[in-house]
């Protein structure tokens, strides 16, 4: 059974592929490093919709799975959810049009916004949709699933609260959703009064990073064990660890064609 991971960034997901192969695809004139462990590959096609519609055409075509999941980083739209808590959502709702995708399993909503959620739209989003957090992909990957025919699930790992205040951060994304660090960090460093923002963004982003990886190792070993598709019941209730990090660091068995010992160059 194989599942295709999309995710935006490797820093979302490091310690979870850093013992996986990888090798290099091209499609539409993008080349993605596709990391793969046995039957899942994972691809980060980048920031926003358009890059991750770019990426699920791309995995899909290369690997055929039968269910792609969307992972990675979203912003609290509920104050009950906390840096590090997990989320797999039962409905995803693009913003932009409206659409909503079922996805069978999970509990809450999440909706993907065009741009990165201050906390004005924050509340905003909340209200609208009655959604619980918000990212800035799922929705892309969803339609890409469907138009495929294939399955689609998400887990997202909050990485900043309703209240948390990000930084203006659509200018430091380049036209193919990679991330402009140095650009960024040139930007701040200018920018005492970003500094402490700056700083808790990083640790808090490090905190989901952990909480997502140890998550996904569960749904993956479970999907692993039982043979059946994924969406046979919800996950939530083991999607929120109370401890992650040293006991998935052995859970990776990676096959492929080269190991990971390289760093995303964008992170």
């Amino acid at each position: 059974m194989k599942i295709a991971i999309i995710a935006a960034m490797e820093r979302e997901v490091r310690t979870l592929i850093r013992s996986w192969k990888f090798r290099m695809v091209e499609y539409g004139g993008h080349r993605y490093r596709f990391f793969e462990n046995g039957e899942t590959t994972l691809v980060c096609g980048g920031i926003g919709a358009e890059a991750a519609r770019r990426a699920t055409e791309a995995v899909i075509r290369e690997v055929n799975p039968v269910r792609v999941i969307s992972v990675g980083f979203a912003g609290a739209l509920d104050g009950s959810l906390r840096v590090g808590d997990i989320l797999e959502p039962r409905t995803v709702i693009n913003a932009a049009d409206g659409v909503r995708t079922e996805v069978g399993s999970g509990a809450g909503i999440l909706v993907s916004s065009a741009t990165v959620a201050g906390m004005e739209q924050k509340v905003r989003l909340g209200k609208t949709y009655g959604a619980s957090a918000v990212d800035m992909e799922a929705a892309a990957v969803a339609l890409g699933a469907q138009a495929r025919g294939v399955e689609f699930g998400a887990v997202k790992a909050i990485s900043d609260a309703v209240d948390f205040s990000l930084p203006a951060m659509e200018q430091f994304v380049a036209g193919d959703g990679s991330s402009c660090v140095s650009k960024f960090a040139f930007h701040v460093a200018l920018r005492p009064w970003l500094w402490g923002t700056t700083i808790a963004l990083a640790r808090n982003s490090s905190k989901a990073s952990q909480a997502l990886c140890g998550a996904l190792v569960s749904y993956l070993a479970r999907g692993v064990a039982s043979r059946q598709s994924l969406t046979a019941e919800s996950l939530a209730g083991e999607l929120n660890p109370t401890r992650v990090g040293a006991e998935f660091a052995g859970a990776h068995t990676g096959t492929g064609t080269r190991p990971h010992t390289e760093s995303d160059g964008k992170q």
